[in-house]
């Protein structure tokens, strides 16, 4: 297993790193991303894991409810 970062510039840098991630790769981004029009929409429709990044109790058992699955299902 491991954690790619990503931080990106602009909306464009986006199509690079979906070169660069491996496959049965889990992506999560910051809720924000979900509302900047069509990129959202293809985020969302992609499947990235949206964390809420103003409320940490909510955006840590995301991430736990992620990590296990990514365990159980054996995936980066």
């Amino acid at each position: 297993p491991f954690v790619i970062v990503c931080n990106h510039q602009a909306s464009l840098d986006l199509l690079g790193m979906v070169e660069v991630i491996p496959e049965r790769c889990v992506p999560i981004a910051k809720q924000e991303l979900l509302y900047l029009g069509t990129v959202g929409w293809a985020c969302w429709l992609s499947g990235i894991i949206f964390i809420d990044r103003l409320r940490r109790d909510t955006a840590i058992e995301v991430i736990s409810r992620t990590a296990s699955t990514m365990q159980r299902e054996n995936v980066s």
